[in-house]
Protein backbone atom coordinates (compact mmCIF):
# COMPACT_ATOMS: atom_id res chain seq x y z
CA UNK A 1 0.00 0.00 0.00
CA UNK A 2 1.27 3.47 -0.62
CA UNK A 3 0.67 6.87 0.53
CA UNK A 4 -2.09 8.65 -0.55
CA UNK A 5 -0.16 12.11 -0.08
CA UNK A 6 3.16 13.16 -1.66
CA UNK A 7 4.49 10.54 -3.37
CA UNK A 8 7.78 11.67 -2.30
CA UNK A 9 7.60 10.89 0.82
CA UNK A 10 7.66 6.69 -0.14
CA UNK A 11 11.10 6.52 1.90
CA UNK A 12 9.99 7.95 5.28
CA UNK A 13 9.02 5.73 7.83
CA UNK A 14 5.55 6.04 8.47
CA UNK A 15 4.22 5.93 11.62
CA UNK A 16 2.77 2.88 13.72
CA UNK A 17 -0.30 2.89 16.09
CA UNK A 18 1.67 3.70 19.43
CA UNK A 19 2.96 7.45 17.34
CA UNK A 20 -0.67 8.02 15.69
CA UNK A 21 -3.21 9.82 18.36
CA UNK A 22 -6.09 8.06 19.99
CA UNK A 23 -8.32 10.98 19.82
CA UNK A 24 -8.51 14.33 18.44
CA UNK A 25 -9.91 16.03 21.85
CA UNK A 26 -13.16 15.94 20.16
CA UNK A 27 -14.31 12.73 19.39
CA UNK A 28 -12.52 9.96 21.21
CA UNK A 29 -12.43 7.77 18.09
CA UNK A 30 -16.13 8.48 18.34
CA UNK A 31 -18.01 10.32 15.62
CA UNK A 32 -16.71 13.44 14.82
CA UNK A 33 -20.80 14.65 13.56
CA UNK A 34 -23.94 14.48 14.91
CA UNK A 35 -22.74 12.82 18.51
CA UNK A 36 -23.29 9.68 20.55
CA UNK A 37 -26.18 8.28 22.22
CA UNK A 38 -26.64 5.69 24.57
CA UNK A 39 -27.66 2.61 22.34
CA UNK A 40 -23.65 2.72 20.86
CA UNK A 41 -21.70 1.64 23.06
CA UNK A 42 -23.87 -1.82 23.80
CA UNK A 43 -24.86 -2.10 20.97
CA UNK A 44 -20.83 -2.72 20.16
CA UNK A 45 -20.87 -5.29 23.23
CA UNK A 46 -23.93 -6.87 21.65
CA UNK A 47 -22.10 -7.48 18.57
CA UNK A 48 -18.82 -8.62 20.11
CA UNK A 49 -19.85 -10.54 22.77
CA UNK A 50 -22.33 -12.84 20.39
CA UNK A 51 -20.36 -13.57 17.69
CA UNK A 52 -17.30 -14.72 19.85
CA UNK A 53 -17.59 -17.99 19.67
CA UNK A 54 -17.91 -18.30 15.97
CA UNK A 55 -14.47 -16.33 15.79
CA UNK A 56 -13.05 -18.28 18.28
CA UNK A 57 -13.91 -21.65 16.10
CA UNK A 58 -12.61 -19.80 13.00
CA UNK A 59 -9.33 -18.56 14.56
CA UNK A 60 -8.16 -21.55 17.22
CA UNK A 61 -4.64 -19.54 17.75
CA UNK A 62 -6.40 -16.29 18.70
CA UNK A 63 -5.56 -14.51 15.41
CA UNK A 64 -8.19 -11.88 15.08
CA UNK A 65 -8.92 -8.62 16.10
CA UNK A 66 -12.45 -6.26 16.45
CA UNK A 67 -12.32 -2.77 16.71
CA UNK A 68 -14.99 -0.83 18.63
CA UNK A 69 -15.26 3.00 18.10
CA UNK A 70 -11.28 2.57 17.21
CA UNK A 71 -9.55 4.41 14.21
CA UNK A 72 -8.19 2.78 11.15
CA UNK A 73 -5.45 5.04 9.74
CA UNK A 74 -5.27 5.00 5.84
CA UNK A 75 -4.04 8.05 5.06
CA UNK A 76 -1.26 10.20 6.35
CA UNK A 77 -2.65 14.07 7.56
CA UNK A 78 -1.84 16.69 9.41
CA UNK A 79 -3.30 16.49 12.34
CA UNK A 80 -3.05 12.98 12.05
CA UNK A 81 -6.37 12.08 13.21
CA UNK A 82 -8.01 13.53 9.60
CA UNK A 83 -7.06 10.45 8.05
CA UNK A 84 -8.82 7.80 10.28
CA UNK A 85 -12.42 6.58 9.70
CA UNK A 86 -13.97 5.30 12.99
CA UNK A 87 -16.44 2.38 12.30
CA UNK A 88 -18.16 1.70 15.69
CA UNK A 89 -17.20 -1.53 14.58
CA UNK A 90 -15.23 -3.45 12.59
CA UNK A 91 -13.21 -7.64 12.42
CA UNK A 92 -9.92 -7.91 10.83
CA UNK A 93 -8.91 -11.61 10.81
CA UNK A 94 -5.87 -12.99 10.80
CA UNK A 95 -4.03 -10.20 12.27
CA UNK A 96 -2.65 -10.54 16.05
CA UNK A 97 -4.92 -9.10 18.89
CA UNK A 98 -1.99 -7.37 20.02
CA UNK A 99 1.44 -5.37 18.74
CA UNK A 100 4.31 -6.06 20.55
CA UNK A 101 2.50 -7.01 23.56
CA UNK A 102 0.77 -3.60 23.71
CA UNK A 103 -3.31 -2.98 23.27
CA UNK A 104 -4.14 -1.85 20.28
CA UNK A 105 -4.66 2.28 19.81
CA UNK A 106 -5.54 1.89 16.59
CA UNK A 107 -5.63 -0.20 13.30
CA UNK A 108 -2.98 1.06 10.81
CA UNK A 109 -3.38 0.23 6.91
CA UNK A 110 -0.05 0.79 5.90
CA UNK A 111 1.52 -1.10 8.97
CA UNK A 112 -1.20 -4.16 8.41
CA UNK A 113 -2.21 -4.46 4.83
CA UNK A 114 -5.14 -6.60 5.49
CA UNK A 115 -8.29 -5.00 5.40
CA UNK A 116 -11.18 -5.47 7.71
CA UNK A 117 -13.65 -7.88 6.58
CA UNK A 118 -16.38 -5.88 7.73
CA UNK A 119 -17.07 -2.33 9.04
CA UNK A 120 -20.06 -0.93 10.79
CA UNK A 121 -21.36 2.29 11.18
CA UNK A 122 -24.25 3.31 13.87
CA UNK A 123 -26.14 6.35 12.39
CA UNK A 124 -26.46 9.14 14.62
CA UNK A 125 -27.61 11.91 12.55
CA UNK A 126 -29.23 11.90 9.31
CA UNK A 127 -27.32 9.25 7.64
CA UNK A 128 -26.12 11.17 4.64
CA UNK A 129 -22.33 11.11 6.27
CA UNK A 130 -22.40 7.01 6.45
CA UNK A 131 -23.42 7.80 2.56
CA UNK A 132 -21.46 10.67 1.48
CA UNK A 133 -19.18 9.36 -1.74
CA UNK A 134 -16.92 12.57 -2.28
CA UNK A 135 -13.72 11.21 -2.97
CA UNK A 136 -11.46 11.64 -0.37
CA UNK A 137 -13.77 12.80 2.15
CA UNK A 138 -16.50 10.69 2.33
CA UNK A 139 -17.32 7.75 4.31
CA UNK A 140 -18.83 5.45 1.86
CA UNK A 141 -15.77 6.74 -0.80
CA UNK A 142 -13.06 6.00 1.84
CA UNK A 143 -14.54 2.76 2.87
CA UNK A 144 -15.33 1.61 -0.84
CA UNK A 145 -11.90 2.63 -2.56
CA UNK A 146 -9.41 2.88 0.34
CA UNK A 147 -10.19 0.93 3.16
CA UNK A 148 -11.72 -1.86 1.28
CA UNK A 149 -13.95 -3.75 4.22
CA UNK A 150 -15.86 -6.39 1.93
CA UNK A 151 -18.80 -5.60 4.22
CA UNK A 152 -19.93 -2.40 4.42
CA UNK A 153 -22.98 -1.80 6.79
CA UNK A 154 -25.10 0.87 8.12
CA UNK A 155 -27.56 0.48 11.11
CA UNK A 156 -30.07 2.89 11.91
CA UNK A 157 -32.12 2.29 15.44
CA UNK A 158 -34.35 4.94 14.85
CA UNK A 159 -35.74 3.36 11.52
CA UNK A 160 -34.89 -0.17 12.88
CA UNK A 161 -32.75 -0.60 9.88
CA UNK A 162 -29.65 -2.01 8.46
CA UNK A 163 -27.87 -1.29 4.77
CA UNK A 164 -25.08 -3.84 3.79
CA UNK A 165 -23.09 -3.48 0.98
CA UNK A 166 -20.48 -6.10 -0.18
CA UNK A 167 -17.36 -5.35 -2.23
CA UNK A 168 -17.57 -6.53 -6.25
CA UNK A 169 -15.74 -5.69 -8.69
CA UNK A 170 -14.20 -2.73 -6.34
CA UNK A 171 -17.69 -1.11 -5.66
CA UNK A 172 -20.28 -1.77 -3.22
CA UNK A 173 -23.52 -3.71 -4.42
CA UNK A 174 -26.16 -3.02 -2.06
CA UNK A 175 -27.22 -6.80 -0.56
CA UNK A 176 -30.98 -7.90 -0.57
CA UNK A 177 -32.36 -9.36 2.61
CA UNK A 178 -32.86 -13.23 2.54
CA UNK A 179 -36.30 -14.60 3.12
CA UNK A 180 -35.44 -13.81 7.32
CA UNK A 181 -35.08 -10.48 6.70
CA UNK A 182 -30.89 -10.53 7.14
CA UNK A 183 -28.18 -10.68 5.02
CA UNK A 184 -25.77 -13.62 5.14
CA UNK A 185 -21.83 -12.68 5.60
CA UNK A 186 -20.30 -16.05 3.93
CA UNK A 187 -17.10 -15.71 5.47
CA UNK A 188 -18.11 -16.07 8.31
CA UNK A 189 -21.00 -18.03 8.01
CA UNK A 190 -23.46 -15.89 10.02
CA UNK A 191 -26.05 -13.41 9.20
CA UNK A 192 -26.62 -9.96 10.57
CA UNK A 193 -29.92 -8.66 10.99
CA UNK A 194 -32.28 -6.64 13.39
CA UNK A 195 -33.47 -7.53 16.67
CA UNK A 196 -36.27 -6.58 18.41
CA UNK A 197 -35.66 -7.00 22.20
CA UNK A 198 -34.16 -5.81 25.67
CA UNK A 199 -30.75 -5.11 26.42
CA UNK A 200 -28.98 -3.23 28.88
CA UNK A 201 -32.45 -3.06 29.93
CA UNK A 202 -33.40 -1.09 26.83
CA UNK A 203 -36.33 -2.52 24.30
CA UNK A 204 -35.17 -1.44 21.12
CA UNK A 205 -34.45 -2.77 17.65
CA UNK A 206 -30.60 -3.95 17.91
CA UNK A 207 -28.01 -5.09 15.49
CA UNK A 208 -27.59 -8.82 16.06
CA UNK A 209 -26.01 -11.98 14.12
CA UNK A 210 -27.98 -14.96 13.45
CA UNK A 211 -26.04 -18.40 11.97
CA UNK A 212 -26.67 -19.48 8.75
CA UNK A 213 -29.52 -21.72 10.46
CA UNK A 214 -31.06 -18.47 11.45
CA UNK A 215 -30.55 -19.38 14.92
CA UNK A 216 -30.22 -16.10 17.15
CA UNK A 217 -26.22 -16.07 18.06
CA UNK A 218 -26.73 -15.40 22.40
CA UNK A 219 -24.95 -13.40 24.30
CA UNK A 220 -22.96 -14.85 26.97
CA UNK A 221 -25.12 -13.65 29.56
CA UNK A 222 -27.82 -15.38 27.25
CA UNK A 223 -26.42 -18.38 27.21
CA UNK A 224 -26.24 -18.69 30.53
CA UNK A 225 -29.36 -18.10 31.16
CA UNK A 226 -30.75 -20.71 29.05
CA UNK A 227 -28.15 -23.37 30.50
CA UNK A 228 -29.58 -22.57 34.22
CA UNK A 229 -33.34 -22.86 32.00
CA UNK A 230 -31.99 -26.30 31.07
CA UNK A 231 -30.73 -27.37 34.49
CA UNK A 232 -34.15 -26.72 36.32
CA UNK A 233 -36.30 -28.34 34.07
CA UNK A 234 -33.91 -31.30 34.46
CA UNK A 235 -34.16 -30.76 37.88
CA UNK A 236 -37.91 -30.71 37.99
CA UNK A 237 -38.40 -33.97 35.72
CA UNK A 238 -36.04 -35.70 38.17
CA UNK A 239 -38.45 -34.87 40.90
CA UNK A 240 -41.66 -35.74 39.23
CA UNK A 241 -39.84 -39.14 38.15
CA UNK A 242 -39.03 -39.80 41.80
CA UNK A 243 -42.12 -38.66 42.96
CA UNK A 244 -44.13 -40.94 40.82
CA UNK A 245 -42.01 -43.92 41.53
CA UNK A 246 -42.53 -43.60 45.21
CA UNK A 247 -46.65 -43.85 45.00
Amino acid sequence: MTSATDPSTALTPFPDHTQLPESDGTFVFAERAGGKNFQEHPQSILLTDSIKPILQKRHPDGQYCIGQDSGIYWRITDPPEKGAEVPEWFYVGNVPPTLNGQTRRSYVLWREFIAPLIALEFVSGDGSEERDKTPWKGKFWIYEQVIHPRFYGIYEVNKASVEVYELIGGQYQLLTANKRGHYPIYPLGVELGIWQGQYYNMELPWLRWWDSQGNLLLTGEERAERLTAQLRRRVRLWRCRRLAACR
